[in-house]
């Protein structure tokens, strides 16, 4: 899916401007709108479909994205800018669906961290194939992106026949994390009331690491350029790579945590650890103890951390430490509804206040903003969350089998 998404960000779309604004923001911003009104659409569709149709689904929306790459190709700059919203907003539902065979199972920690170790990689190696069809094949800003979409077609065939084999949650799993199953419009507000507190803290952190994350992806090839890296096309994806390792050792060995109560409270920990990380990086840059390449690297694994866990552990053992029964889909799209919106809302903040200062300043601001704010929120729901979840939420299936 990133080979149909990610792509014309390697491209800078240099000298072109319109309305007074740099071409590439316009970009990013038509796309990331699609993307958000799609989380928004997503919080009914992905939470309804049924397990029968999600492989059919995300081939028709990744077709259809990669058909709006081929027609921003051909439409004249700057109205082809349309087509890259019409880009984001079947990808946006994507994820969802693929995160729903994964799911309610006792090894999903695992199988999140894996999907989400192939977005972290993915980003950046989508990058890089991209910038090489621009360097060293003359390919165009315009005609990169569908091409580089055309060059995943027949991998994306053959995984998504394979996401298709995977069998339902056992009987044990359900016993272990909470029967899953669609939402409708009934059940989802009756989920939303009971567990309002706590969700509206955990809702504004996810939104705050979409906006910081968001920066740093769509604008690495600028940020590289003002911490004075020149440009090399496999830097993504080497700096993306270090980062996947560090989370997925993090954030995978959730499963060792059996009792739902206890990992959820420990996912906590975790977005503390990520916020620390991120402050801790800034620190050594501005201190010159850093290079370019470790700051990246630190920076990127300290927001993926508690990023990644909001998709493997946060919202599952939420769902599990309560025994509620439905989707993960359903609070996940909820999350990146806000987050997303808020990432157009701070574009178009920088568009109209400070859009020469630099990708660079837009992203130390941001993120120290976003860290200080998020520790201080993480702390109180620690206490509100070790006063609500019940004790003995976890349910041993070999008790229950005697």
């Amino acid at each position: 899916m990133y080979a149909f998404r990610k792509p014309f960000t390697a491209a800078t779309y240099e000298g072109e401007v319109w309305l007074g604004i740099g071409y590439k923001t316009i970009l990013v911003a038509s796309q990331v709108a699609g993307y958000t009104l799609s989380k928004f659409i997503g919080i009914k569709v992905i939470s309804e479909m049924p397990a029968q149709r999600r492989a059919a689904a995300i081939l028709g929306l990744i077709g259809i994205a990669e058909m709006s790459l081929l027609l921003f190709a051909v439409t004249p700059v700057p109205w082809n800018f349309v087509w890259l919203f019409v880009n984001g907003l079947p990808l946006g539902m994507v994820f969802g669906l693929v995160l729903a065979f994964l799911e309610g199972r006792k090894v999903t920690e695992a199988l999140s961290a894996g999907l989400c170790a192939s977005f972290i990689v993915s980003s950046g190696f989508v990058k890089s194939v991209g910038r090489s069809l621009i360097q060293d094949f003359g390919v165009s800003d315009y005609w990169m992106p569908f091409l580089t979409g055309l060059v995943f077609v027949v991998p994306l065939l053959g995984f998504v026949w394979l996401l298709g084999q995977i069998p339902p949650p056992s009987e044990e799993d359900q016993q272990l994390r909470s029967q899953r199953s669609p939402m409708n419009r009934d059940q989802r507000r009756t989920f939303f009331r009971r567990h309002s507190v706590g969700l509206i803290g955990l809702l504004i952190i996810y939104s705050l690491l979409t906006i910081v994350r968001s920066i740093r992806d769509d604008f690495a090839v600028e940020i590289w350029q003002e911490l004075g890296v020149s440009d090399e096309p496999a830097v993504f994806a080497r700096s993306e790579f270090w980062v996947m390792l560090g989370v997925v050792a993090i954030n995978g060995l959730a499963i060792l945590i059996r009792d739902n109560r206890t990992a959820f409270l420990s996912s906590l920990g975790m977005l503390c650890t990520g916020f620390a990380i991120v402050l801790g990086s800034m620190l050594g840059l501005q201190s010159g103890a850093l290079s370019p390449m470790s700051f990246m690297v630190l920076i990127g694994l300290g927001m993926y951390v508690p990023y990644v866990a909001f998709h493997t552990t946060v919202f599952e053992r939420l769902i599990a430490a309560f025994r509620e029964v439905g989707t993960i889909g359903y609070v996940m799209y909820l999350a990146d509804a806000i987050g997303y919106l808020g990432y157009v809302v701070v574009m178009f903040y920088r568009n109209t206040t400070s859009g020469e200062d630099g990708f660079l300043p837009l992203l130390l601001w941001t993120s120290g903003v976003v860290a200080v704010v998020a520790l201080a929120i993480v702390v109180w729901l620690g206490l509100h969350y070790q006063r609500t979840i019940p004790n003995g939420s976890f349910v041993d299936p070999r008790k229950t089998s005697e």
